[in-house]
């Protein structure tokens, strides 16, 4: 028998996960991926041009990354589950329905990747090197996505009398409808049974990853893709277990849900890759741009061109003499003395990209 004690502690869940502002639904689960998104950015651009690479890197990448993330995690929650969507009563215009949840982290990833390998190719530097930088803000970005799915009540674990359990309300809808299932519901205040906060154990779990992902980065300085396999292998070994612990409805190969196949597989191939990937870290150079440096450089070397015109060439050279050499500076004549003769650095870059 469940104590008094025991039911206080339950979590309880959020009374409702959309609200209206006239015609326009405010989703949480939509302003939690964004959130993750915008922090996944801002942290994982600071991460890059901590290694040697370029501000605003992260941004330019992530325009191509997130639009192909978002399909792949769809496709790969409709794959995954598609009875749902094609099978009896399901009606396949609801695979559209993005805002209703279902997103697959392993399908965002993969396809999310390829978005992310354009824009890397595009700007000429190496995927791999930009995984690293950003694996931590990733993980990060799907602990706060996780809470997403606290307010729309699901993906939750089965039914628990744990202190810490997590209470799933009855909601009713504008047509009347009352169910716990239903996203754009309110409570109604009845609780409609206690399970474990599977969301939150991955949410957790998460930010654990997160913590020594860094902590590997910073004592061994490593790279090549190696912490971004890092982080696909921890977060599959996570999901694994929470796999285990999960009640919703998912489509089974031999009993088992496919997602906990999937991480073992996905856990396999990025300890293999881990092992197999070259060691250390990429040289700062090879971070920046294959097409050359940024504009104020320059703007920076020809101004002493125009006035040496203005009849100003000796006090120009006396100020080139004792002004100190920027790293911009520095990487635009390594870029020119590539450029001239033989391409060392350039050789790399393609190496790396391929």
């Amino acid at each position: 028998m469940t104590s008094t004690v025991d039911v206080l502690a339950y979590i309880p869940s959020p009374p409702q996960g959309v609200w209206y502002v006239g015609p326009v639904a405010l989703r949480a689960y939509a302003l939690f991926i964004i959130v993750g998104i915008v922090v996944a950015i801002v942290w994982g651009d600071r991460r890059w041009v901590a290694r040697g690479g370029e501000k605003g890197t992260v941004l330019d990448i992530a325009i191509w990354a997130v639009p192909f993330g978002l399909i792949g995690g769809r496709l790969y929650h409709v794959m995954t589950d598609w009875p749902t969507y094609f099978g009896e009563g399901g009606d396949p215009v609801d695979a559209l329905k993005v805002w209703q949840g279902g997103l697959g982290i392993w399908g965002a990833v993969a396809l999310g990747g390829v978005g992310a390998w354009i824009g890397c190719r595009r700007r000429g530097i190496p995927l791999p090197a930009l995984g690293d930088a950003v694996a931590p803000a990733i993980l990060l970005a799907q602990a706060i996505g996780r809470l997403g799915n606290y307010f729309n009540q699901e993906l939750y674990g089965r039914e628990t009398d744990v202190p810490w359990g997590l209470e799933i309300f009855e909601r009713r809808n504008d047509l009347g409808q009352v169910s716990p299932q239903l996203i754009d519901g309110v409570s109604t205040g009845e609780v409609a049974f206690v399970v474990h906060p599977t969301f939150l154990y991955e949410a957790l779990w998460n930010v654990l990853i997160v913590l020594l992902l860094v902590w590997v980065d910073r004592r061994f300085r490593i790279g090549h893709g190696r912490l971004f396999a890092l982080y696909v292998a921890g977060y599959c070994a996570g999901r694994f277990w929470i796999e285990l612990m999960r009640s919703d409805h998912a489509s089974l190969i031999a009993g088992v849900r496919v997602n906990s196949f999937t991480s073992a597989l996905v856990f396999v191939a990025a300890l293999v890759y881990f092992f197999a990937a070259t060691k250390g870290r990429e040289d700062p150079a090879e971070l920046r741009p294959a097409d050359g440096e940024p504009v104020d450089s320059e703007t920076t070397e020809k101004e002493p061109e125009k006035n040496v015109e203005d009849g100003n060439e000796g006090k120009d050279e006396g100020a080139s003499a004792s002004e100190p050499v920027s790293d911009d500076k520095a990487a635009s004549t390594a870029s020119a003395g590539g450029e001239a003769g033989t391409k060392p650095i350039d050789s790399k870059k393609d190496d790396a990209n391929d």
